[in-house]
């Protein structure tokens, strides 16, 4: 476990804790940038990447969160996800926290992520805009 708040909530990165099956569920029907995303897509994600749980106080899993990164350099924080039943609870805050908690040891250079609709989320933990968009690149190889 890496932290517990007082409602029992725990977030762990233990991977043998993850739900992948469910995680698979809310990425692929309910999260707009990953849907239809494959089981085998998410269990290699999962592989290469340090992944968050949160748990409630009966071991079930409500949100999930997963970073590429070197830890060295860089960070990318993606896939954050909380269970439609458990938002408005501050656990997409809390989660977001803790990874940054959990990375500022590293001391990287950049830790990024991309949001539609959450920003305010994300401005709590100290996430800022990029602050020169117009240097950013992208490229894709799926539609």
């Amino acid at each position: 476990m890496l932290e517990q708040r007082a409602d029992g909530f725990e977030i762990s990165t233990e991977a043998e804790r993850l739900d992948v099956e469910l995680v698979h569920r809310w990425l692929s029907t309910d999260a707009f940038w990953a849907l239809n995303r494959s089981l085998e897509t998410v269990h290699r994600s999962i592989e290469g990447s340090v992944n968050f749980g949160v748990y409630d106080k009966q071991g079930g899993q409500v949100a999930f969160a997963r970073v590429v990164t070197d830890l060295a350099t860089f960070a990318w924080l993606c896939d954050v996800y909380v269970d439609r039943a458990h938002r408005r609870m501050g656990i997409g805050t809390w989660l977001t926290t803790v990874v940054r908690d959990y990375l500022a040891p590293y001391r990287l250079k950049r830790v990024m992520l991309s949001t539609l609709d959450a920003h305010e989320v994300y401005a709590r933990a100290g996430f800022v805009p990029f602050p020169d968009p117009d240097r950013l690149m992208l490229m894709s190889f799926a539609p």
